[in-house]
């Protein structure tokens, strides 16, 4: 049966607003998702990444040679994962001469104490210059959970590693810090993740620029961050 006219110039419309959305969402996330900001060398010449046991086995003495100055290794998830390859990659890490945190994943439906006794359990003895940090963001977390509950669990995690004698660095991204911390948790170390420029101005200690990028001796897609200073502020920071 032979269709109207009508009917295929309306198909024909629909094709061609379907390629166009198309089209503007692939150019959205080329923009402003998978292509990082540029990040003035001369402003933040301190350079570092993170890494965990999605990363492989890591040879970070090429990293270093490379650069980077530094290195967050995930040690934990909840109240009983580990990372499986945590002790490794801060062995490397150590013995490639880069200044070493520890961060845990942060589980909104799972006791903050229970949370605070596994990262701890995870990270032993170890000697952290960067001391440790809390990932707390919405991505492959639990749904559902009430947000006071969620602040709740949070803070007691907090107060168990301060009276462990632990400072802790707050990690999340622009939503998760607004929802989550801005309100209850100021005052603490800030570990943003942002892929804009307007990074930059805010109050933060590490900024977390790029999902994608490239670190010598690490297999795959690496996170790289930046420290907010000069190297003259990075010695400051330690010996505060």
């Amino acid at each position: 049966m032979k269709r109207p006219k009508k009917d295929i110039a309306v198909a024909g419309w629909f094709l061609l607003v379907v390629l166009l959305l198309g089209g503007a969402s692939w150019w959205t996330y080329h923009e402003y998702v998978s292509t990082p900001p540029y990040v003035d060398p001369e402003r933040f010449p301190v350079r570092g990444f993170d890494i965990s046991s999605h990363n492989g086995y890591a040879n970070l003495e090429a990293a270093s040679r490379a650069g980077f100055d530094f290195v967050f290794i995930k040690a934990s998830e909840g109240s009983d994962f580990r990372d499986e390859n945590f002790a490794l990659n801060y062995q490397k890490a150590r013995h490639a001469g880069l200044k070493v945190g520890a961060y845990h994943y942060f589980r909104f439906d799972r006791d903050g104490v229970e949370q605070a006794v596994n990262f701890l359990k995870v990270v032993g003895p170890r000697s952290l210059e960067l001391g440790l940090a809390v990932d707390v963001e919405e991505a492959g977390n639990a749904r559902g959970v009430p947000l006071d509950s969620v602040k709740a669990r949070l803070q007691l995690m907090l107060e168990y590693l301060n009276l462990r004698g632990h400072r802790v660095t707050l990690y999340s991204n622009r939503a998760g810090y607004e929802k989550y911390l801005l309100d209850d948790f100021r005052g603490l170390p800030l570990w943003v993740c942002q892929f804009t420029d307007n990074s930059a101005n805010t109050d933060w200690t590490y900024w977390q620029y790029d999902h994608r990028g490239a670190v010598p001796g690490v297999r795959g897609n690496v996170d790289l961050n930046v420290f907010a200073g000069t190297r003259e502020d990075w010695e400051r920071h330690f010996r505060q």
